[in-house]
């Protein structure tokens, strides 16, 4: 950001009086922009003993296998997001069972919340951002080609506690060191 979005004025980077990190300030008016990590929202669609995937057909990551997420929007809940999302990725109606799991993404400003949801219908198909779409097996899931690394940790937590009777939230973080070496620390936590 380069201009006050409220008069104009040259933004400069400076630490504001009560706060703890830089931001940009209005040298004219005063005005504090606040940079906030992006929300992405999704599901974590079943039918039986199966789960929903789709190709991307963008990038970043085209071709790869995700869960159905993507930017929770202005005026949305976490739920309603979710539920768009997946509808629009992959032309799938969901019942919202829970939150399944939360993935913090630092290094991008990005948080993750992935619903379980259970699948009303088998009446599917290729959303504008995915050029395919498919249930899929423990076994069969592509973990080679899977896009982002929230998505095979909310599938391994899936598949890892799908049988209990627990209804775990599952958190992790993921950091990416400047050479590009990931790193990650999890935990459970109760609902």
């Amino acid at each position: 950001m380069k201009f006050c979005a409220h008069c104009g004025d040259k933004l400069i980077v400076t630490v504001p009086p009560g706060d703890d990190r830089p931001r940009h300030v209005c040298s004219a008016c005063g005005e504090i922009f606040y940079s906030n990590p992006k929300i992405i929202v999704g599901c974590l669609p079943r039918w039986k003993d199966k789960v929903l995937l789709c190709r991307r057909s963008i990038e970043p990551r085209k071709d790869f296998w995700t869960l159905p997420a993507g930017y929770m929007e202005a005026g949305e809940t976490l739920e309603d997001g979710a539920v768009r999302e997946t509808q629009e990725e992959a032309n799938a109606e969901v019942s919202i069972i829970r939150l399944q799991s939360i993935v913090s993404l630092p290094f991008i400003d990005q948080v993750y919340f992935l619903f379980l949801a259970d699948l009303k219908h088998t009446n599917f198909g290729p959303g504008e951002e995915s050029s395919e779409v498919r249930l899929f097996s423990e076994a069969e899931i592509p973990r080679s080609e899977l896009a982002f690394r929230a998505i095979e940790f909310s599938l391994d937590r899936f598949f890892t506690t799908r049988h209990s009777d627990s209804e775990v939230v599952h958190s992790t973080s993921f950091t990416q060191s400047p050479s590009g070496v990931w790193n990650r620390s999890s935990r459970a936590q109760d609902e």
